[in-house]
């Protein structure tokens, strides 16, 4: 062999400390994904609990000032509580997402409960806003990942919610489309200018300014978890009279193979 080719041969071949350094960046990527396993479970337990034990607690000391001034300040408390939680949820959601990012696995999921754990979760809230939440009931099923799917719903009702005005309507169902179900979150809101409509999923961006109380990460977060599961996402809105995101994802293959 060639004095030039061995040279060329040898420099492929990794050395001793490259190969150190391989091994020092796996583990070090192995540590940095149990932290953030670490952080998932704090986050999503740990936190939440005692959230909600305060929350229950000005609930019933709401109920021991129903007027005056001190009504005021235990209201003013329970709403930033729910804008704690909801921070909570989306920060939640978005760490997950990296967590699952690389690893995730499709298999049939069941909307019905799905949709029942929606309801129960936002039923209080939608409540305390003066609105009628409606889920409608459902034997569909679709392609997806439970956890991941259950966010995007959860995201898109708590939006509904935060951008309907008193006494305004906000609809959960589904419907055939094709080979897709779409799963329709529809509101009685304000609605979307047609110039915003493309920037609604972009991060930190909010429709309406004078709703301050959030990180704007919310459909940001919807976006990128409808991407990496394959799904799709529709919105469409009227200025003044709501609007209507629509969720589209595969049915389950049918025994057989057949589609």
């Amino acid at each position: 062999m060639h004095e030039d080719q061995l040279r060329a041969s040898a420099a492929n071949i990794p050395r001793f400390d490259e190969i150190g350094v391989v091994a020092r960046c796996q583990q070090d990527f192995q540590r940095a994904s149990e932290f953030n396993a670490v952080l998932l479970a704090m986050a999503g337990h740990d936190l939440r609990q005692p959230l909600q034990v305060i929350l229950d607690t000005f609930f019933l000391l709401g109920k021991s000032y129903r007027a005056g001034r001190e009504r005021e300040y235990i209201k003013r408390g329970e709403l930033a509580i729910h804008r704690l939680t909801d921070q909570l949820d989306c920060l939640v959601d978005a760490l997950r997402l990296h967590q699952r990012g690389m690893s995730i696995a499709l298999s049939p999921v069941e909307l019905a409960p799905l949709l029942d754990g929606l309801r129960w979760e936002s039923a209080e809230l939608a409540q305390q806003s003066d609105l009628t939440l409606r889920v409608c009931p459902t034997s569909a099923a679709v392609m997806s990942e439970a956890v991941l799917l259950g966010g995007i719903l959860r995201n898109l009702v708590r939006n509904a919610i935060k951008y309907t005005r008193p006494g305004g309507r906000i609809l959960v169902g589904c419907r055939r489309r094709g080979r897709d179900v779409c799963i329709e979150v529809h509101d009685t809101g304000v609605g979307i200018p047609p110039d915003q409509l493309s920037k609604v999923f972009d991060a930190f961006h909010r429709v309406d300014s004078t709703h301050s109380d959030g990180l704007g990460l919310g459909l940001f977060v919807v976006r990128r978890t409808v991407d990496m599961l394959g799904h799709r996402i529709e919105v469409r809105s009227t200025v003044g009279s709501g609007s209507c995101f629509s969720v589209l994802a595969v049915v389950p293959a049918p025994a057989g193979g057949r589609s």
